[in-house]
């Protein structure tokens, strides 16, 4: 019996790549003797429907052919469970692939994918798992984030133009002459004898699994993907110019030099501040105060193993 592979395809990801990309996946996967299924669908709701539906048949893999956040959504199906995912960046940040290894070219994601399935390689990786207020649970892979760049989300979202990296740009400009500092609490690790707790106001705070989001921002650069533990940046209150200073070294990850920024790890965090939303890999999550914790293994990974 051929092996089964369910392709989960946004084909408005990156301006259309997606569209014309996913079809060289699924022919190079069916060369080498796999069944392939593709879905997709008419909103993020029934595309992650339809994946759910799709797996009721038994699956060998999962492969996302989009951007992050059509890796997001597969991830809800797969994590917690012996479905591997593969991931081909046909999107526009694909912070998620870059923190894979996984290549740009959809015949190359292909090889690896169809060798993987070939080999039962499979990477097993950690997952960040969290709830927000209103009852949303998540998984992600890469960040969970807080503050700044979630209110840039949330203005971004609300932008009919211009559109792509531009309109993510001129929201950021947009933020800048509104946004005040948030008076977090963030306890990490509670209830055990290695709690912390952190009071005071911030500009952002950052939860990775990973080391990356919003198309190579280095937010978390000591996030690993399966040390079962996660990296929590937290930035102080700084002057609107002193935070323009700070902000472009985040591509490098030199951010966490500065005194204004700290560095923790845990396993377990908590996270309130008044009026704020939680964002993951770029996905909207809900309210604060949210939950997270790192799920040590959860996902099995059709990807290099770097």
């Amino acid at each position: 019996m051929s092996r089964r592979v369910v392709l989960l395809v946004n084909p408005t990801s990156g301006k259309g790549r997606a569209a014309s990309g996913a079809p060289v996946v699924g022919a190079r996967l069916r060369d080498r003797g796999l069944d392939v299924v593709q879905v997709q669908g008419t909103d993020a709701e029934h595309a992650m429907s339809s994946l759910r539906e799709a797996l009721e048949t038994p699956t060998d893999a999962v492969v996302a052919c989009g951007g992050d956040g059509t890796v997001h959504l597969a991830l809800q199906v797969v994590a917690g469970t012996e479905v591997p995912l593969g991931v081909v960046p046909l999107g526009t940040g694909n912070d998620t692939a870059t923190l894979l290894g996984m290549p740009k070219d959809p015949a190359a994601c292909a090889a690896i994918i169809g060798s993987a399935l070939e080999q039962g390689a499979h990477r097993v990786v950690d997952a960040g798992h969290v709830v927000s207020a209103d009852g949303v649970a998540r998984w992600f892979l890469a960040v969970m984030s807080s503050g700044f760049d979630s209110m840039v989300n949330e203005r971004a979202n609300t932008m009919t133009w211009p559109g792509g990296q531009a309109r993510y740009l001129r929201a950021i400009l947009a933020e800048l002459r509104s946004f005040q500092p948030v008076p977090y609490t963030m306890v990490l690790d509670a209830g055990n004898d290695q709690e912390h707790r952190h009071e005071g106001r911030g500009m952002l705070v950052a939860v990775g699994n990973g080391t990356q989001y919003g198309g190579g921002m280095k937010v978390c650069p000591g996030a690993l993907l399966d040390d079962g533990l996660l990296s929590v940046t937290f930035l102080d209150e700084l002057p609107t110019m002193t935070f323009l200073r700070v902000f472009p070294t985040v591509y490098k990850g030199t951010h966490v030099q500065r005194p204004e920024v700290h560095e923790h790890m845990a396993r377990t965090v908590r996270l309130e501040a008044p009026g704020q939303v939680a964002y993951a890999d770029g996905e909207r999550i809900g309210p604060l105060p949210v939950e997270v914790e790192v799920r040590p293994g959860a996902v099995r990974l059709l990807a290099p193993l770097v």
